[in-house]
């Protein structure tokens, strides 16, 4: 029998995939991604490109059967594919759905049919909607937005195969990620890509309100040291919030890209602040965050060249792109 540890990465050439596979080659894996590159990039992974232990499928995860031979033999299955955009959630509600929770399902399927030791699935924070701070894994929930909730259905639906099926599952909801290979094309979205491509262009940072309101910033190879020890915990069935525990405001980000600002109207259903209460994660799983808000933005900006083709995003361009969000959100503001 081989002594292979084996690993399958779903969305494994996107950003907090890619540095998931850096870790598990680190730990000496086998590792096969998964990725249709929707999203993720080649490129992501071009390091490990000689690497003879990473092999790369690129396929939608809708269409993949769980007895297919990626999955044979793996010892943990990480679950981060999906697609999670806020404003195209709204408009195409039936599509985030399909991906992030039937293509859930099928992984489910797939770590069921080959005994897999651990299923890892990567949560979001937007669970919680407009959560008190620090949040604990025992708030309630609220799903804002389609995206939100299909990644709570996509969750629920994995500890519903823990129950039913006996499939080891652990669930990690990151809070605000980023880091190097974070994405660089697509839609509006998270701040880092918009502020990075304008400061390249030397245009003012955009701001959304009046920059007061705080992220809990986590940064992304932390993110991945926290879903490996997710896996290799001998803990089966639980949930834990994932952040740095140590919230940044957006002013704070700005300040340390320095660059002109241009303030924007402030959006219905973000919250004031996202601060996740890290003392589960801490206590259950060894894990604690390494690398400090100064030191990760220092680390990006080294890699700043990245976003260089990425869209340039301007007020007015802005609120053409998020014309949906307020539609559909703000009649539920006070």
């Amino acid at each position: 029998m081989s002594s292979a540890k084996i690993a399958v990465v779903t969305g494994g050439a996107g950003f907090i995939g890619s540095h998931m596979v850096d870790l598990l080659l680190q730990e000496g894996f086998v590792v096969r991604v998964i990725d249709n590159l929707s999203g993720g990039r080649e490129s992501n992974l071009s390091h490990h490109s000689a690497n003879s232990q990473m092999s790369l499928l690129v396929t939608d995860i809708r269409k993949l059967e769980p007895l297919h031979a990626v999955f044979k033999g793996a010892t943990f299955i990480f679950h981060f594919a999906g697609i999670g955009d806020i404003v195209p959630s709204i408009e195409n509600p039936i599509e985030y759905m399909e991906v992030n929770i039937q293509g859930t399902v099928r992984m489910l399927e797939a770590g069921r049919a080959n005994s897999v030791q651990k299923f890892v699935y990567a949560a979001s924070s937007s669970c919680y909607g407009l959560a008190s701070v620090p949040t604990t894994e025992s708030h309630p929930l609220s799903p804002q937005y389609p995206y939100a909730l299909s990644k709570l259905l996509g969750e629920q639906a994995a500890f519903h195969w823990h129950r039913v099926y006996g499939l080891p599952v652990n669930s990690v909801r990151i809070f605000n990620a980023y880091g190097t290979r974070s994405r660089t094309s697509g839609v509006y979205g998270a701040v880092f890509g918009v502020f990075l491509r304008q400061k390249l262009a030397g245009r003012p940072f955009t701001v959304v309100g009046d920059g007061t309101q705080r992220r809990d910033f986590v940064y992304v190879s932390d993110v991945a040291k926290a879903f490996y020890a997710a896996a290799i915990t001998e803990i089966v069935g639980r949930h834990w919030n994932l952040g740095a525990g140590n919230p940044q405001s957006i002013n704070r980000l700005t300040e340390l890209l320095v660059g002109d600002v241009e303030y924007i109207p402030k959006r219905p259903g973000e919250p004031e602040c996202t601060w996740a209460d890290i003392t589960a994660i801490s206590n259950d799983l060894q894990w604690f965050p390494l690398v400090d808000f100064e030191e990760g933005i220092g680390r990006m900006m080294l890699d700043i060249e990245r976003w260089r083709d990425a869209p340039l995003w301007d007020p007015e361009s802005i609120k053409q792109a998020t014309t949906t969000w307020f539609k559909y959100l703000a009649k539920d503001q006070s």
